[in-house]
């Protein structure tokens, strides 16, 4: 009589503890979807601090730290401020600085969320600024028709304006990728340089919305006071946090659960994985195009509203040429978050700390030029998308050195 088989679990340990492989290859995205951003934004720090320290000859933690408090995140800390041991305006200054990461951090949110949306779709979406800036027009002028309105409803028509007219900026790019197969990059950046001079004419000397009572500032009239977004923090008269922070986590929960739980989620995430199987199952691609395209764009004018109705309240040819670039770190921030929800919200807040803590009216000059930072800044953004753009080869670094403790391990005597 043969001896049964012996069995290939412990007879210790249930075989359901041993995930199959399909289960090993989830959990491995998954510890991988935390790990490769966090490694990610190590490395562009510690690059950006070998900067500091060899270029600038400053400390690169005590520049980090100074940036960090520039920021006003130690307003969350309150034993880092002299708050503990009496009153002074340090505390007052943290929650200004704060107030002005989270403003930031609103309008990255959105612009990487119209980036995230359409790179799910298999789309890349950089028309950001011009459909921020149509989306800043749109809202600026339905800020100033109107003024008989109640505030609810005319900042709700306002931003409608703006999302919409985000929407149809994009969609032209996602309707030309649908219909004729023109590259979205291609056209984006066309579209974001026709809103540029479209928008800088339209506030410029003798355009339509400029305010004649202006004088020669090219720059449009002020929005009515009832579409004006209502600060809960801070003062209004010093640029306080308004209510579009709220805006945008309501935008970063409707993204997770577009994606995730509806139809056109998983239409769109099905195009972005195979375009031809996709089809193949019956789904219309160049409808998804069109559709993840103009949802992207959606996005991107909410964040020109939340700025113009947030505390711009006017627009004129500096925010429409300079200002409106800000949208171009969505790149970053959708790239950084992994296309996440919960990432594009860390990475937005990581990147409005930066600008704010790095800016020369928050950062401690005795610690680090000012000017310098912005440079640093920029230094760490562009890292960001180096080393996502090389994200095998960061894993493969992070890999390597794993092997190489093994392999010590192995030739250490017993």
């Amino acid at each position: 009589m043969s001896e049964p088989a012996a069995s290939a679990h412990p007879p210790d340990r249930p075989p359901e503890l041993y995930p199959s492989f399909a289960g090993r290859l989830l959990l491995a995205q998954r510890v991988g979807g935390v790990l490769t951003p966090l490694l990610t934004a190590m490395l562009a720090f510690l690059i950006g601090g070998l900067v500091v320290l060899f270029v600038a000859g400053k400390n690169p933690l005590g520049t980090y730290k100074a940036i960090f408090n520039g920021s006003g995140l130690n307003w969350l800390f309150p034993w880092e401020t002299c708050s503990v041991r009496h009153p002074s305006d340090e505390v007052c200054t943290a929650a200004t600085s704060l107030q002005q990461t989270l403003i930031l951090f609103t309008i990255l949110a959105l612009t990487g969320l119209a980036v995230a949306f359409a790179f799910r779709c298999g789309l890349f979406n950089i028309g950001g600024q011009g459909q921020y800036i149509v989306g800043t027009v749109a809202a600026v002028q339905m800020g100033i028709w109107f003024e008989a309105l109640p505030a609810l409803p005319h900042i709700v028509l306002a931003v409608a304006a703006a999302a919409v007219a985000g929407a149809l900026w994009a969609g032209i790019a996602g309707l030309l990728k649908a219909t004729v197969g023109a590259h979205e990059v291609i056209t984006t950046i066309m579209l974001n340089w026709i809103a540029l001079w479209v928008g800088s004419y339209l506030v410029g000397f003798g355009g339509p919305l400029k305010d004649p009572a202006a004088g020669p500032v090219p720059v449009s009239r002020e929005v009515s006071e009832s579409a004006t977004l209502p600060v809960f923090w801070g003062s209004p008269l010093l640029q306080g946090l308004h209510i579009g922070v709220f805006v945008a986590l309501a935008a970063l929960i409707v993204y997770r659960l577009v994606l995730t739980r509806t139809t056109l989620g998983y239409e769109v995430r099905a195009v972005g994985f195979n375009p031809q199987a996709a089809a193949y199952g019956g789904i219309s691609v160049a409808r998804s195009y069109f559709l993840a395209m103009a949802i992207s764009g959606a996005f991107a004018g909410t964040a020109g509203a939340m700025d113009i109705l947030g505390w711009q309240l006017r627009l004129d040819t500096t925010a429409v040429q300079s200002y409106s670039q800000i949208a171009f770190l969505g790149i970053a921030v959708a790239l950084l978050g992994r296309n996440a929800a919960v990432g594009i919200f860390f990475a937005a807040l990581v990147f409005g700390a930066l600008r704010t803590g790095a800016s020369t009216r928050n950062l401690d000059p005795e610690v680090f030029r000012p000017e310098l930072a912005g440079n640093l800044t920029e230094i760490i953004q562009g890292l960001v998308v180096l080393f996502v753009g090389a994200e095998l080869l960061v894993l493969y670094v992070w890999q390597s050195r794993r092997r190489l403790r093994r392999a010590k391990v192995r030739r250490a005597p017993a």
